[in-house]
């Protein structure tokens, strides 16, 4: 009877133990990526939220508590509703052309042609190169009395537009030098994920008598289903998060026409020393991304294959 009322117990305590065990090595693979998250990532994410509620300058040693103030004034900024449509139209714009484009590439480039792994890496080079440097070059390509697009043009008889002093033409100019930027990234992950699909699929496509249309439509495109999805959701992200090229070139005009969220958050906080008014602004970005994120997740996830 002792032997059988401790069996229970013995079970118990190896069942612990073996727990225990799951968890250090749990912890053990784990611990450091949490870590380093919660000091790069959640660490700025709260301190930026405490800023936004407070008036500072960056210089005094004082933070002001000032409550929704800073809310208050961002939401009776008179540039607010240029800034979000301008971080709409651009976000919208390049992440479609990106697809797109990619996607055409993607198609083009899979195909045994002769040279077509030189192909890829020219294409795929400027997603490695600084957007700073890419954006000097384009300044020049835009230059409507030297540049690259104005010796084509003249020849036509057809004059270059004024690309970066035009409020017409600024955002056009940004959204082509982004997806320049990021094109060859967008190919190269859709020829992985055409090389991901099975050919006897598109043998039995034919068997059946699928046009090539057909193919695309039933076979293709259910295949690149998980690409298009993950490159939707970090193309949208990175779209959010695209300065570099704003700064360098256009600052945000002609007239606020290339005003994003990010170069305005850059604005009022390094430009003008708003920090709570910046700190606001970091967190209409991060509310932002946050819900497209979840959104992507909850319904664009539904209609991914991974079988």
């Amino acid at each position: 009877m002792q032997n059988t009322a401790r069996h229970p117990a013995n079970s118990i305590r190896r069942l612990i133990k073996r727990d225990w065990r799951e968890w250090l090595v749990f912890l053990a693979f784990a611990g450091p990526n949490v870590a380093l998250f919660a000091i790069f990532t959640y660490t700025p994410l709260i301190n930026n939220l405490l800023l936004s509620f407070s008036d500072w300058n960056m210089i005094s040693a004082d933070k002001n508590f000032v409550g929704l103030q800073n809310y208050v004034d961002i939401i009776n900024d008179s540039q607010m509703g240029k800034v979000l449509l301008n971080t709409v139209l651009f976000t919208s714009s390049s992440v479609l052309l990106v697809l797109l484009l990619g996607l055409g590439g993607g198609l083009l480039l899979n195909q045994k042609l002769r040279g077509r792994n030189a192909a890829r890496s020219i294409l795929f080079t400027p997603n490695i190169l600084s957007g700073a440097a890419i954006a000097i070059v384009w300044i020049y390509i835009f230059d409507p009395r030297f540049g690259l697009i104005y010796t084509v043009l003249k020849p036509l008889g057809i004059d270059s537009p004024k690309w970066l002093t035009d409020p017409n033409w600024a955002l056009p100019a940004i959204v082509i030098v982004y997806v320049w930027k990021y094109l060859g990234y967008a190919t190269v992950i859709y020829i992985a994920g055409l090389q991901a699909i099975p050919g006897d699929l598109y043998e039995a496509a034919r068997v059946d008598g699928a046009s090539a249309w057909m193919r695309f439509r039933h076979v293709t495109l259910p295949g690149l289903s998980p690409v298009m999805f993950f490159l939707i959701l970090t193309s949208i992200l990175s779209s959010f998060q695209s300065f570099d090229i704003i700064n360098v070139m256009t600052k945000g005009g002609p007239v606020n026409a290339t005003n994003t969220l990010i170069y305005r958050l850059y604005e009022l906080g390094f430009i003008n020393f708003a920090i709570g008014r910046a700190g606001v602004i970091g967190m209409v970005l991060f509310v932002m991304m946050f819900a497209v994120t979840l959104l992507q997740l909850r319904y664009l996830d539904r209609q991914v294959s991974y079988a």
